[in-house]
Protein backbone atom coordinates (compact mmCIF):
# COMPACT_ATOMS: atom_id res chain seq x y z
CA UNK A 1 0.00 0.00 0.00
CA UNK A 2 1.46 3.67 -1.06
CA UNK A 3 1.70 5.33 2.06
CA UNK A 4 0.80 9.19 2.72
CA UNK A 5 4.33 11.05 4.67
CA UNK A 6 4.14 14.16 6.36
CA UNK A 7 6.17 16.59 5.72
CA UNK A 8 8.64 14.97 3.43
CA UNK A 9 10.98 17.56 3.07
CA UNK A 10 11.41 18.30 6.96
CA UNK A 11 11.53 14.77 7.39
CA UNK A 12 13.96 13.64 4.82
CA UNK A 13 15.77 16.47 6.53
CA UNK A 14 15.92 14.81 9.93
CA UNK A 15 16.58 11.44 8.38
CA UNK A 16 19.42 12.94 6.97
CA UNK A 17 20.70 14.02 9.75
CA UNK A 18 20.31 10.86 11.88
CA UNK A 19 22.03 8.61 9.00
CA UNK A 20 24.74 10.95 8.85
CA UNK A 21 25.35 10.26 13.00
CA UNK A 22 24.92 6.31 12.59
CA UNK A 23 27.40 6.58 10.21
CA UNK A 24 30.17 9.01 12.03
CA UNK A 25 29.20 7.03 15.15
CA UNK A 26 30.68 3.61 13.15
CA UNK A 27 33.65 5.35 11.90
CA UNK A 28 36.17 2.92 12.74
CA UNK A 29 40.23 3.41 11.67
CA UNK A 30 40.43 0.46 8.14
CA UNK A 31 41.89 -2.23 9.62
CA UNK A 32 42.56 -4.40 6.39
CA UNK A 33 45.25 -3.55 4.08
CA UNK A 34 45.17 -4.89 0.06
CA UNK A 35 44.04 -3.18 -2.67
CA UNK A 36 40.49 -4.33 -2.53
CA UNK A 37 39.66 -6.48 0.97
CA UNK A 38 36.77 -7.29 1.59
CA UNK A 39 35.89 -4.79 4.06
CA UNK A 40 35.60 -2.55 1.17
CA UNK A 41 33.10 -4.80 -0.81
CA UNK A 42 30.82 -4.95 2.09
CA UNK A 43 31.25 -1.43 2.29
CA UNK A 44 30.31 -0.60 -1.34
CA UNK A 45 27.44 -3.31 -1.49
CA UNK A 46 26.09 -1.38 1.99
CA UNK A 47 25.84 2.17 -0.31
CA UNK A 48 24.24 -0.20 -3.41
CA UNK A 49 21.68 -1.49 -1.27
CA UNK A 50 20.69 1.26 0.65
CA UNK A 51 20.74 3.48 -2.73
CA UNK A 52 18.01 0.99 -4.20
CA UNK A 53 15.77 0.48 -1.24
CA UNK A 54 15.37 4.95 -0.76
CA UNK A 55 14.66 4.90 -4.69
CA UNK A 56 11.90 2.14 -4.00
CA UNK A 57 10.61 3.76 -0.84
CA UNK A 58 10.89 7.20 -1.77
CA UNK A 59 9.82 6.69 -5.56
CA UNK A 60 7.13 3.81 -5.40
CA UNK A 61 5.72 3.35 -1.33
CA UNK A 62 5.58 7.49 -0.75
CA UNK A 63 3.06 9.18 -2.46
CA UNK A 64 5.49 12.46 -2.42
CA UNK A 65 8.99 12.43 -4.45
CA UNK A 66 10.31 14.29 -2.26
CA UNK A 67 10.60 12.49 0.45
CA UNK A 68 14.08 10.89 0.72
CA UNK A 69 15.64 13.14 -1.85
CA UNK A 70 18.36 13.24 -3.45
CA UNK A 71 18.94 9.96 -1.18
CA UNK A 72 16.27 8.15 -3.77
CA UNK A 73 18.16 8.97 -6.64
CA UNK A 74 20.84 6.52 -6.96
CA UNK A 75 19.13 3.36 -7.91
CA UNK A 76 20.72 2.54 -10.99
CA UNK A 77 24.19 3.28 -9.96
CA UNK A 78 23.67 0.77 -6.76
CA UNK A 79 22.33 -1.94 -9.29
CA UNK A 80 25.57 -1.32 -10.87
CA UNK A 81 27.98 -1.28 -8.54
CA UNK A 82 26.22 -4.75 -7.34
CA UNK A 83 27.08 -6.18 -10.53
CA UNK A 84 30.32 -4.46 -10.63
CA UNK A 85 31.02 -5.88 -7.57
CA UNK A 86 29.81 -9.32 -8.61
CA UNK A 87 31.74 -9.51 -11.68
CA UNK A 88 34.70 -7.92 -9.77
CA UNK A 89 34.26 -10.73 -6.52
CA UNK A 90 33.64 -13.84 -9.35
CA UNK A 91 36.73 -13.42 -11.11
CA UNK A 92 39.03 -12.69 -8.41
CA UNK A 93 37.80 -15.86 -6.38
CA UNK A 94 37.95 -18.16 -9.51
CA UNK A 95 41.65 -16.47 -10.32
CA UNK A 96 42.98 -17.34 -6.69
CA UNK A 97 41.09 -20.85 -6.18
CA UNK A 98 40.18 -22.85 -9.55
CA UNK A 99 37.10 -24.41 -9.02
CA UNK A 100 35.40 -27.19 -11.15
CA UNK A 101 33.00 -26.19 -13.31
CA UNK A 102 30.31 -28.68 -10.96
CA UNK A 103 31.73 -27.06 -7.89
CA UNK A 104 31.57 -23.68 -9.10
CA UNK A 105 28.21 -24.13 -9.43
CA UNK A 106 27.05 -26.21 -6.30
CA UNK A 107 28.93 -23.24 -4.65
CA UNK A 108 27.68 -19.89 -6.21
CA UNK A 109 24.32 -21.35 -6.83
CA UNK A 110 23.51 -22.84 -3.89
CA UNK A 111 24.40 -19.48 -2.20
CA UNK A 112 22.20 -17.99 -4.41
CA UNK A 113 18.84 -19.44 -4.32
CA UNK A 114 18.65 -21.63 -0.75
CA UNK A 115 17.96 -17.86 0.90
CA UNK A 116 15.42 -16.97 -2.44
CA UNK A 117 13.25 -20.48 -1.29
CA UNK A 118 13.11 -18.87 1.90
CA UNK A 119 11.91 -16.03 1.00
CA UNK A 120 9.03 -17.17 -1.41
CA UNK A 121 7.64 -19.53 0.88
CA UNK A 122 7.33 -16.88 3.47
CA UNK A 123 6.01 -14.19 1.14
CA UNK A 124 3.47 -16.90 -0.73
CA UNK A 125 2.61 -18.17 2.52
CA UNK A 126 1.98 -15.03 4.01
CA UNK A 127 0.04 -13.58 0.92
CA UNK A 128 -2.67 -16.61 0.83
CA UNK A 129 -3.24 -16.75 4.66
CA UNK A 130 -3.41 -13.25 5.35
CA UNK A 131 -4.19 -11.10 2.34
CA UNK A 132 -5.80 -13.97 0.49
CA UNK A 133 -3.46 -13.20 -2.74
CA UNK A 134 -3.11 -16.56 -4.77
CA UNK A 135 -0.61 -16.77 -7.84
CA UNK A 136 -1.13 -18.93 -10.55
CA UNK A 137 0.96 -22.35 -9.65
CA UNK A 138 3.21 -21.62 -13.17
CA UNK A 139 4.09 -18.68 -11.66
CA UNK A 140 5.32 -19.78 -8.80
CA UNK A 141 7.17 -22.92 -9.78
CA UNK A 142 8.69 -19.95 -12.15
CA UNK A 143 9.67 -18.18 -8.97
CA UNK A 144 10.94 -21.05 -7.41
CA UNK A 145 13.43 -21.44 -10.20
CA UNK A 146 14.32 -17.67 -10.41
CA UNK A 147 13.03 -16.56 -13.35
CA UNK A 148 11.30 -13.22 -13.47
CA UNK A 149 10.49 -11.66 -16.73
CA UNK A 150 8.19 -8.92 -15.29
CA UNK A 151 8.91 -6.27 -12.77
CA UNK A 152 5.71 -5.06 -11.54
CA UNK A 153 6.00 -3.39 -7.97
CA UNK A 154 2.38 -3.77 -7.32
CA UNK A 155 1.38 -6.70 -8.14
CA UNK A 156 4.33 -9.43 -8.43
CA UNK A 157 5.46 -11.66 -5.95
CA UNK A 158 8.64 -9.13 -5.15
CA UNK A 159 9.50 -7.38 -8.41
CA UNK A 160 13.41 -6.63 -7.54
CA UNK A 161 13.75 -10.36 -8.17
CA UNK A 162 14.50 -9.10 -12.12
CA UNK A 163 17.84 -8.50 -11.01
CA UNK A 164 18.43 -11.96 -9.65
CA UNK A 165 17.31 -13.35 -13.46
CA UNK A 166 20.17 -11.04 -14.50
CA UNK A 167 22.81 -12.47 -12.54
CA UNK A 168 21.80 -15.61 -12.51
CA UNK A 169 22.75 -15.28 -16.60
CA UNK A 170 26.13 -14.24 -15.59
CA UNK A 171 26.53 -16.91 -13.20
CA UNK A 172 25.59 -19.53 -15.77
CA UNK A 173 28.00 -18.21 -18.30
CA UNK A 174 31.10 -17.14 -16.15
CA UNK A 175 33.08 -20.63 -15.85
CA UNK A 176 32.53 -21.30 -19.40
CA UNK A 177 33.84 -17.80 -20.44
CA UNK A 178 36.26 -16.97 -17.76
CA UNK A 179 39.70 -17.92 -18.19
CA UNK A 180 42.33 -17.18 -15.16
CA UNK A 181 44.97 -16.46 -17.60
CA UNK A 182 43.36 -13.89 -19.62
CA UNK A 183 40.70 -12.43 -17.27
CA UNK A 184 40.41 -9.20 -19.85
CA UNK A 185 39.40 -11.08 -22.83
CA UNK A 186 37.25 -12.93 -20.47
CA UNK A 187 35.43 -9.48 -20.25
CA UNK A 188 35.02 -8.67 -23.17
CA UNK A 189 33.64 -12.11 -24.37
CA UNK A 190 31.15 -11.57 -21.33
CA UNK A 191 30.38 -8.24 -22.49
CA UNK A 192 29.72 -9.76 -25.90
CA UNK A 193 27.36 -12.45 -24.11
CA UNK A 194 25.44 -9.67 -22.65
CA UNK A 195 25.40 -7.19 -25.88
CA UNK A 196 24.04 -10.24 -28.14
CA UNK A 197 21.45 -10.87 -25.37
CA UNK A 198 20.16 -7.70 -25.52
CA UNK A 199 20.35 -7.22 -29.15
CA UNK A 200 18.28 -10.22 -29.69
CA UNK A 201 15.81 -9.08 -27.00
CA UNK A 202 13.55 -12.54 -26.95
CA UNK A 203 10.32 -11.92 -25.70
CA UNK A 204 10.10 -14.75 -23.41
CA UNK A 205 12.59 -12.41 -21.34
CA UNK A 206 9.28 -9.84 -20.52
CA UNK A 207 9.82 -6.51 -19.00
CA UNK A 208 13.61 -7.70 -17.31
CA UNK A 209 15.08 -6.85 -20.90
CA UNK A 210 14.24 -3.19 -20.40
CA UNK A 211 16.50 -3.27 -17.13
CA UNK A 212 19.31 -5.81 -19.09
CA UNK A 213 19.62 -2.87 -21.61
CA UNK A 214 21.27 -0.42 -19.24
CA UNK A 215 23.31 -2.24 -17.06
CA UNK A 216 25.06 -4.44 -19.86
CA UNK A 217 29.22 -2.75 -18.95
CA UNK A 218 29.42 -3.22 -14.95
CA UNK A 219 29.43 -6.71 -14.74
CA UNK A 220 32.23 -7.34 -17.20
CA UNK A 221 33.89 -4.15 -16.07
CA UNK A 222 34.66 -5.85 -12.77
CA UNK A 223 35.90 -8.94 -14.28
CA UNK A 224 38.26 -6.84 -16.23
CA UNK A 225 38.84 -4.55 -12.86
CA UNK A 226 39.60 -8.22 -11.23
CA UNK A 227 42.41 -8.31 -14.66
CA UNK A 228 43.99 -5.59 -13.23
CA UNK A 229 43.88 -6.20 -9.86
CA UNK A 230 45.54 -9.66 -10.17
CA UNK A 231 48.48 -8.50 -12.44
CA UNK A 232 50.03 -7.29 -9.23
CA UNK A 233 48.81 -9.18 -6.58
CA UNK A 234 52.20 -9.00 -4.69
CA UNK A 235 50.85 -5.30 -3.99
CA UNK A 236 47.80 -7.22 -1.73
CA UNK A 237 50.47 -9.85 -0.29
CA UNK A 238 52.51 -6.71 0.97
CA UNK A 239 49.62 -4.96 2.31
CA UNK A 240 50.04 -2.45 0.11
CA UNK A 241 46.68 -0.02 0.38
CA UNK A 242 45.24 2.58 -2.27
CA UNK A 243 45.36 5.36 0.42
CA UNK A 244 49.49 4.42 0.95
CA UNK A 245 49.51 4.15 -3.20
CA UNK A 246 47.77 7.38 -3.47
CA UNK A 247 49.44 9.51 -0.88
CA UNK A 248 53.06 8.41 -2.40
CA UNK A 249 52.44 10.02 -5.80
CA UNK A 250 50.63 12.96 -4.31
CA UNK A 251 54.16 13.09 -2.57
CA UNK A 252 55.70 12.30 -5.86
CA UNK A 253 53.87 15.34 -7.64
CA UNK A 254 54.79 17.21 -4.34
CA UNK A 255 50.98 17.63 -3.61
CA UNK A 256 51.64 16.03 -0.18
CA UNK A 257 48.09 15.65 1.54
CA UNK A 258 46.37 18.73 0.12
CA UNK A 259 46.55 16.88 -3.05
CA UNK A 260 45.55 13.22 -1.26
CA UNK A 261 42.48 15.25 0.01
CA UNK A 262 41.71 17.15 -3.28
CA UNK A 263 41.37 13.57 -4.83
CA UNK A 264 39.07 12.35 -2.43
CA UNK A 265 36.96 15.56 -2.93
CA UNK A 266 36.87 15.50 -6.46
CA UNK A 267 35.31 11.49 -6.78
CA UNK A 268 33.17 12.87 -4.43
CA UNK A 269 32.15 15.57 -6.63
CA UNK A 270 32.01 13.02 -9.63
CA UNK A 271 29.73 11.03 -7.61
CA UNK A 272 27.39 13.76 -6.61
CA UNK A 273 26.95 15.48 -9.82
CA UNK A 274 26.11 12.53 -12.11
CA UNK A 275 24.14 11.09 -9.60
CA UNK A 276 21.99 14.33 -9.97
CA UNK A 277 22.63 14.66 -13.82
CA UNK A 278 22.46 11.10 -14.30
CA UNK A 279 20.81 11.12 -18.00
CA UNK A 280 18.05 8.92 -16.88
CA UNK A 281 16.06 7.38 -20.32
CA UNK A 282 18.65 8.10 -22.52
CA UNK A 283 19.73 4.38 -22.99
CA UNK A 284 23.47 4.05 -23.23
CA UNK A 285 23.99 7.71 -22.47
CA UNK A 286 22.44 6.72 -19.08
CA UNK A 287 24.40 3.51 -18.50
CA UNK A 288 27.61 5.57 -18.95
CA UNK A 289 26.92 8.34 -16.65
CA UNK A 290 25.72 5.59 -14.17
CA UNK A 291 28.73 3.76 -14.34
CA UNK A 292 31.00 7.46 -13.92
CA UNK A 293 28.89 7.90 -10.63
CA UNK A 294 30.08 4.24 -9.74
CA UNK A 295 33.95 4.85 -10.14
CA UNK A 296 33.47 8.26 -8.11
CA UNK A 297 32.16 6.58 -5.32
CA UNK A 298 34.79 3.45 -6.11
CA UNK A 299 37.52 5.86 -5.83
CA UNK A 300 36.67 7.28 -2.63
CA UNK A 301 36.30 4.46 -1.14
CA UNK A 302 39.80 2.74 -2.15
CA UNK A 303 40.98 6.42 -0.96
CA UNK A 304 39.62 6.96 2.35
CA UNK A 305 41.66 5.74 5.46
CA UNK A 306 38.57 4.95 7.56
CA UNK A 307 35.47 2.57 7.44
CA UNK A 308 31.99 2.96 7.75
CA UNK A 309 31.55 -0.33 9.88
CA UNK A 310 27.27 0.61 9.59
CA UNK A 311 27.45 0.32 6.14
CA UNK A 312 29.75 -2.74 6.36
CA UNK A 313 26.83 -4.89 8.41
CA UNK A 314 24.22 -3.26 5.38
CA UNK A 315 26.46 -4.40 3.06
CA UNK A 316 27.09 -8.20 4.56
CA UNK A 317 23.45 -8.76 4.65
CA UNK A 318 22.93 -6.75 1.50
CA UNK A 319 21.28 -9.84 -0.71
CA UNK A 320 19.50 -10.57 2.33
CA UNK A 321 18.13 -7.61 2.31
CA UNK A 322 17.58 -7.55 -1.43
CA UNK A 323 15.45 -10.55 -1.59
CA UNK A 324 12.30 -9.81 1.07
CA UNK A 325 12.89 -5.60 1.76
CA UNK A 326 9.86 -4.54 -0.73
CA UNK A 327 7.54 -7.15 0.16
CA UNK A 328 7.76 -5.87 3.34
CA UNK A 329 7.52 -2.42 2.74
CA UNK A 330 4.57 -2.44 0.17
CA UNK A 331 2.69 -4.74 1.41
CA UNK A 332 3.46 -5.42 4.81
CA UNK A 333 4.16 -1.94 6.59
CA UNK A 334 3.12 -0.97 9.81
CA UNK A 335 5.36 2.24 10.05
CA UNK A 336 4.86 4.49 7.87
CA UNK A 337 1.40 4.01 8.54
CA UNK A 338 1.78 4.61 12.04
CA UNK A 339 5.20 6.44 12.29
CA UNK A 340 6.66 9.80 11.12
CA UNK A 341 8.53 9.39 8.27
CA UNK A 342 12.11 10.16 9.23
CA UNK A 343 11.63 7.36 12.51
CA UNK A 344 10.03 4.50 10.35
CA UNK A 345 13.13 4.78 7.82
CA UNK A 346 15.40 4.53 10.99
CA UNK A 347 13.69 1.58 12.44
CA UNK A 348 13.68 -0.01 8.91
CA UNK A 349 17.12 0.27 8.56
CA UNK A 350 17.80 -1.75 12.15
CA UNK A 351 14.77 -4.07 11.36
CA UNK A 352 16.10 -4.64 8.27
CA UNK A 353 19.64 -5.50 9.59
CA UNK A 354 17.89 -7.63 12.37
CA UNK A 355 15.95 -9.67 9.45
CA UNK A 356 19.22 -9.91 7.11
CA UNK A 357 21.38 -11.42 10.50
CA UNK A 358 18.14 -14.03 10.65
CA UNK A 359 17.70 -14.75 6.86
CA UNK A 360 21.72 -15.80 6.79
CA UNK A 361 21.49 -17.99 9.87
CA UNK A 362 18.53 -19.93 8.31
CA UNK A 363 20.29 -20.23 5.51
CA UNK A 364 23.73 -21.18 7.20
CA UNK A 365 21.54 -23.93 8.95
CA UNK A 366 20.25 -25.37 5.88
CA UNK A 367 23.46 -25.00 4.16
CA UNK A 368 24.95 -27.00 7.13
CA UNK A 369 22.95 -29.97 6.40
CA UNK A 370 24.41 -33.23 4.52
CA UNK A 371 21.80 -33.55 1.99
CA UNK A 372 21.75 -37.11 0.35
CA UNK A 373 23.17 -36.63 -3.21
CA UNK A 374 23.74 -32.68 -3.11
CA UNK A 375 26.98 -32.83 -1.06
CA UNK A 376 26.09 -29.64 0.78
CA UNK A 377 28.61 -29.02 3.30
CA UNK A 378 29.50 -26.92 5.65
CA UNK A 379 30.90 -24.01 3.63
CA UNK A 380 31.99 -20.33 4.04
CA UNK A 381 29.98 -17.42 1.91
CA UNK A 382 31.61 -16.08 -1.31
CA UNK A 383 32.73 -13.13 -0.92
CA UNK A 384 31.59 -12.07 -4.55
Amino acid sequence: MLVSINNPIQATYIFIAIFTIILAVSVRKKKEAGFFPASLTQELKGVAILGVVFFHIGYYLSTDTRFLFPLSIIAGVGVNLFLFLSGYGLAMSSIKKNYSKPQFYQRRLSRLFVPLWIILAVFFALDFFFLKISYPPAYVLRSFFGFYPKANLYKDIDSPLWYFTFILFYYFIFPWLFSRKHPWISAVLIYLSTYLLVLWSPSWLGDGISFYKIHTIAFPLGVFFAGLSASDLSLEAAGVSIPACAREICNFFKLKQVGYYALMAASLAVFGYTAYYSNIGKGTLEELTSLLTVSGIVIFFLLKKFEFRFLYYIGFYSYEIYLFHWPILYRYDLLFRFLPGWLAMTIYLFLFLGLGWFLKKMTDKLMGLKLPGMGLGKEAPAKA
